[in-house]
């Protein structure tokens, strides 16, 4: 098992938390309070290599690995949280299902500007029906004539205020056997957006709805069939998810524990109570731990992509060693921790929500007993 960076590795990892301390160190706190998408980051970002890090160079990435785009990521999220997930936003996520399954015009046409921080995707998948139960999902695809016509909702699409295309899962038939998904541009006639919302953390999505909504049939990524390619893509997604909840727990975590070695209480440092110390040790230990599971995800024995079993598993641990660390870190810090004066309220915010998004820990938990007990349970309700 792979468990530590290669030199190469380690590297990349110091020439991007460079580039991260000269330019984006400052504003890191108003970015983070700031709902607004930061396209001058994404440029800055892109400019720097950052975007598009696992792709292949003839689709116009960097050519490198997943483990390089997970590094990307922490190192990033380590110095301004906002600006991790402009990274993962540019290598995980619907870019990288849609950089490996779209023809060659349809790359031609939006990857460009993708990988160059000017355009951003956002997924449509989950409806007010289709949650977790995704293939339970309404929103219906059907052909007419040289064109398809989308009719249905969608909810809680990270960045869906600010895209520019919507990778969104459709019904072409019945059964999982009829999911696929298209690609719709904002502005299409048929599609409308509701008005922005926004989560615990400050980010803003918006609804979007389909009537009638008539794209080219050449904007169809996967047909009917294409449910099991669209989903497996989400065990690379959530060696994104697990990153940044690394990174901003481990933020949290050392400006908490710069904290205690500097605030004096009772005439003494904070850290010099037993109580504190044992927090410091148990978060250490979470977050050692879950870094490990992760660097295995992305690290298979056989050399290809990650499992379904070692992402659940990483995800899970980065989850919630990841919401821990900024959970305790708030208490370490106290009043000042509690406050928007400092990123670590901001953390908290963040790693809650990485919980829930992208396969909740209680799905990965399910999935991680398969793997286990080696047998399905269903958890659909008998009929």
């Amino acid at each position: 098992m792979v468990t530590e960076l290669t030199e190469a590795q380690r590297d990349f990892a110091a020439s991007v938390q460079a580039f991260a301390r000269k330019h984006l160190a400052d504003g890191a706190l108003r970015r983070a309070h700031d709902p607004a998408f930061p396209w001058d980051v994404a440029k800055l970002l892109a400019d720097q290599g950052l975007l598009g890090i696992a792709l292949p160079e003839a689709d116009g990435g960097q050519g490198g690995s997943l483990m390089d785009a997970v590094i990307a990521i922490q190192e990033i999220g380590a110095v301004c949280p906002k600006s991790a997930d402009i990274v993962q936003a540019g290598n995980f996520g619907p870019l990288r299902t849609f950089a490996e399954y779209a023809t060659a015009e349809q790359k031609a046409r939006w990857l460009p500007g993708l990988l160059a921080g000017r355009k951003l995707i956002a997924l449509g998948m989950s409806e007010p029906q289709a949650g977790s139960a995704v293939t339970e999902l309404r929103t219906t695809a059907r052909q007419d004539g040289d064109f398809c016509v989308l009719d249905g909702t969608k909810i809680w699409s990270t960045h869906s205020v600010d895209a520019d295309l919507f990778l969104v899962y459709v019904r072409f038939g019945p059964g999982v056997g009829g999911i696929g998904s298209v690609l719709v541009e904002r502005g299409t006639s048929g599609l409308s957006h509701g008005e922005p919302s926004e989560y615990l953390s400050g980010e803003r999505w918006a609804q979007l709805y389909f009537d009638g909504c008539r794209i080219p049939k050449d904007n169809v990524l996967l047909g009917p069939g294409g449910f099991k390619k669209q989903i497996s893509g989400f065990n690379v997604e959530r060696l994104g998810n697990a990153a940044r909840s690394l990174a901003l727990g481990r933020l949290a975590f050392t400006t908490a524990k710069e904290y205690i070695l500097q605030r004096e209480q009772f005439g003494r440092p904070l850290a010099e109570f037993q109580g504190l110390q044992w927090k410091v040790a148990e978060v250490a230990v979470a977050l050692e731990s879950a870094q490990l599971l992760l660097t295995r995800a992305v690290h298979p024995p056989d050399g290809g992509l990650p499992t379904a079993y070692d992402t659940a598993v990483a995800k899970l641990a980065a989850n919630e060693a990841g919401f821990r660390a900024a959970n305790e870190a708030v208490q370490l810090m106290g009043a000042f921790g509690y406050s928007k004066e400092s990123l670590v309220e901001y953390c908290l915010r963040r790693t809650r929500g990485w919980m829930i998004a992208g396969g909740s820990v209680e799905v990965l938990k399910n999935r991680i007993a398969e793997e286990v007990l080696g047998r399905k349970f269903s958890q659909r309700a008998a009929r």
